[in-house]
């Protein structure tokens, strides 16, 4: 990666279609996400406005192009566990093992701490040595698994669950902000 610089924005609808050029390998070929259709274009678009309302979604750009995304999203419906997230990363298949996602990860990290996210999550399929090994190296620590919870691709499949604890959880958390109160200062 030496001749070509990663460079990190936030994503924007429009970039739905390039999004979706990187899942679709995902959905169609993997158990790593359990949708069994490819999303719209403009579901994709929809998606990308509704979760910057309250979580930072990331882009990955090299040369240009977009190779890979993060995001964030809520946890559970019930207010208190705003202080909790769920990430997800996807890195277009020929760009694994550069670093792209460490970058992207790290980077929604620091913005999820400025929010005043407690925790991170990340739903895993199992097994996929790959992700857990990754998560891992961000100091993710591995707390539930599921067995036999998704049905994807002709066969029952585990999820993991791994957490990442950013604050103390023995003192009451400052007000979770919403990435669009303060979005461009978060980023």
């Amino acid at each position: 990666m030496a001749d070509s610089q990663i460079t990190l924005r936030l994503a924007r609808p429009e970039d739905a279609r390039a999004l979706l050029d990187i899942y679709s390998w995902y959905v169609e070929n993997t158990t790593v996400t359990f949708e069994y259709e490819v999303p719209s274009v403009e579901e994709f678009a929809r998606r990308i406005t509704h979760t910057l309302q309250s979580y930072p979604y990331l882009v990955a750009l090299r040369d240009g192009e977009i190779v890979g995304y993060a995001y964030a999203g809520r946890f559970r419906e019930r207010a208190a566990y705003d202080w909790c997230c769920e990430a997800s990363v996807y890195v277009r298949r020929d760009m694994h093992r550069l670093g792209i996602g460490r970058l992207l990860y790290q980077e929604l990290e620091r913005i999820l701490r400025l929010q005043n996210i407690a925790s991170i999550d990340a739903c895993i399929s199992h097994p996929n040595k790959d992700s857990i090994k990754f998560h891992s190296s961000l100091d993710f620590e591995r707390v539930a698994r599921f067995s036999k919870c998704a049905w994807k691709m002709g066969r029952w499949v585990d999820v993991i669950w791994m957490q990442k604890i950013l604050r103390d959880a023995d003192t009451e958390p400052e007000p979770f902000i919403p990435f669009s109160k303060k979005g461009d200062a978060l980023f």
